[in-house]
Order: C-alpha cells, then sequence, then structure tokens
C-alpha cells in the first residue's frame, strides 16, 4: 500500500459559517443585538483580565520586606549543636556553613538564631553573632558557654 491509495474513513465536512442567511432563521443562530451579533465582532482578550488582576507595586512578584526577612533566617536547636560542636569551639555562621549546618541563601549567610529545643547543653560553646531564645540563653550560660 502506498500512501496515496489511503483514504480517510469518512468525508470532509465544511464548518458551518454563522451570519449569511438562508435557511436559518432572521438572526442566522446569531442572537438579537450586542457584540457578538454584530459583523466584524471582536471579543475581549481574556489575558487582560488575568494582567488587571496582578498586584501593580514593582511588578507582580514583589514580596513585602517582613516575608522576605523570615526566610533569611536560619533556626537551630541546641541539641545538634551539642552534637556537632566540641567543648569550647566557637560558634558563628561561618562555622556552621563549613559543617554544613545551615546553607547560603542568595549568595550570603543568613541570620541564625538559636532555640532551646532537645534537652540540655553539656559542652561549652561560645556563640558569635547568633541571636538565641530567653531559654537558649539560659541554657548556654548554665553549661559554661557565652553569647
Amino acid at each position: 500500500m502506498q500512501k496515496y491509495q489511503l483514504k480517510p474513513i469518512h468525508k470532509f465536512k465544511k464548518p458551518q459559517r454563522s451570519g449569511r442567511g438562508g435557511k436559518r432563521g432572521t438572526y442566522s443562530g446569531r442572537g438579537i443585538k450586542g457584540q457578538s451579533s454584530r459583523a466584524g465582532r471582536k471579543m475581549k482578550p481574556i489575558i487582560r483580565e488575568l494582567i488587571k488582576r496582578y498586584s501593580k507595586l514593582r511588578g507582580y512578584k514583589f514580596k513585602s520586606p517582613n516575608l522576605s526577612a523570615k526566610s533569611h533566617l536560619a533556626i537551630l536547636n541546641l541539641n545538634i549543636l551539642d552534637k556537632k560542636f566540641n567543648a569550647g569551639e566557637t560558634v558563628s555562621p561561618e562555622t556552621l556553613l563549613e559543617k554544613k549546618l545551615i546553607r547560603t541563601i542568595e549568595g550570603g549567610l543568613p541570620k541564625v538564631k538559636i532555640l532551646a529545643k532537645g534537652g540540655e547543653m553539656t559542652k561549652t560553646l561560645i556563640f558569635e553573632r547568633c541571636s538565641a531564645s530567653k531559654q537558649a540563653k539560659e541554657k548556654i550560660i548554665k553549661a559554661g558557654g557565652k553569647i
């Protein structure tokens, strides 16, 4: 069998052209009045409605500074630091990055906050450039560490 010998299963049907008179009644299937009944009608593009919905402040991808500040914060618990660090070591964003406990966000070091979850501190650690919760500060000082 060759390509030219192939035939379609059904015959080709031309689409119905509305608004041409004939045996379709007075309005030829277009209704009575309005934009859709006129010749050369152009319906409003849907994308315009979508564009109008976007917020206009510095592009639609704009986020308020409060939301982005939370994403630049790395949170660690005392029990993790107790396992990963030896006694007398300093805990700073750089040392945390070396030990792969935190990662860079947008090419920079994030702010680090230490929480008191997960038991007591057994080692004396020195914390630099890290914020800590009230309970975490108490536990660090109790173990002989410094903030």
